[in-house]
């Protein structure tokens, strides 16, 4: 099924996993598949392998596995800057032949210090190949609070109304941890006549490191609440993973309640934060969805 097609009357739910380090055992990811499938998301995206490079194999098996061992519907993530056309045709060919309808196009990261060896300078252009030679459903990522490169937002809305323009299907969203950036930029994204569902991607903070991290590669602003939160409970992993997940839901919770087209989990393969926090808005879906019926 394609993913588009599941925004007609529901809010949708849906989870984003990684294939595990080429020197991890297979069977942890799918360990965390049998228990994150218990959740029934809508679907679940996969990231192209740990590293990239030929590592990306393992996300059109585990993203296979994930719609035909496991019943749920899948995505497979695609960056671009290193491929050239007839190495993105062969990565579609197989996901094709794997009977994957969706594609999260992405640009990918650029290399420090070397000129990108692709064929595709931007997400667009993937884009717009796939949906030249291919039927398949297509996703992109958007950016509440800005991408890093574009300048301002104004350039940011721009490039994404022509990402919609070349085919996109559906967008998902950069972590953010206030939601007032997603609610601004959700209207001024209508305004400019993208029409297409915007999922809010929500990431549950349960480490300091990992937030630092993203920070600094996405430059998402941390509201004073979180901040609070960080350093009260930054010296206790438990307590930190608990107000983490709990800042979670509270996002969570508000944009259910505001509307919003879906929620994509980033669980960063951890089937016990991604079930506390399914398990304590489970009903807000549902009661989302049997309002829209």
């Amino acid at each position: 099924m394609k993913t588009a097609e599941l925004f007609e009357n529901k809010t949708v739910f849906s989870l984003e996993v990684f294939p595990p380090k080429p020197d991890a055992e297979e069977s942890v990811i799918y360990d965390t598949l049998e228990e994150l499938s218990d959740i029934s998301p809508d679907f679940i995206s996969v990231t192209y392998g740990a590293g990239g490079g030929n590592n990306g194999c393992k996300t059109i098996q585990i993203a296979s596995d994930i719609k035909h061992r496991y019943g749920v519907e899948s995505v497979a993530h695609l960056p671009c800057i290193e491929l050239k056309r007839e190495q993105a045709a062969e990565i579609l060919d197989s996901l094709q032949a794997h009977g994957i309808e969706n594609v999260l196009a992405l640009r990918g990261d650029r290399r420090e210090g070397s000129a990108p060896a692709g064929d595709f300078r931007h997400a667009s252009d993937l884009i717009s190949f796939i949906k030249e030679n291919y039927d398949f459903n297509v996703l992109a990522a958007c950016y509440p609070e800005v991408h890093p490169e574009s300048g301002s937002a104004v350039n940011d809305l721009k490039w994404l109304r022509y990402k919609a323009e070349c085919g996109a299907d559906h967008l998902i969203t950069q972590l953010f941890l206030d939601n007032r950036y997603f609610y601004d930029f959700y209207e001024k994204a209508r305004i400019a006549g993208i029409g297409v569902p915007i999922e809010a991607g929500i990431m549950p903070v349960t480490n300091k490191r990992q937030i630092e991290r993203m920070v600094k590669l996405c430059g998402v602003e941390l509201p004073k609440k979180f901040v609070r939160v960080l350093e009260k409970y930054e010296h206790n992993e438990s307590a930190l993973r608990d107000a983490g997940i709990a800042y979670a839901i509270d996002q969570i919770t508000d944009l259910i309640a505001e509307g919003v087209d879906g929620i994509h989990l980033y669980t960063m393969n951890n089937p016990y934060v991604a079930h506390r926090i399914f398990d304590a808005v489970e009903s807000l879906i549902a009661v989302s969805v049997s309002a829209s019926v």
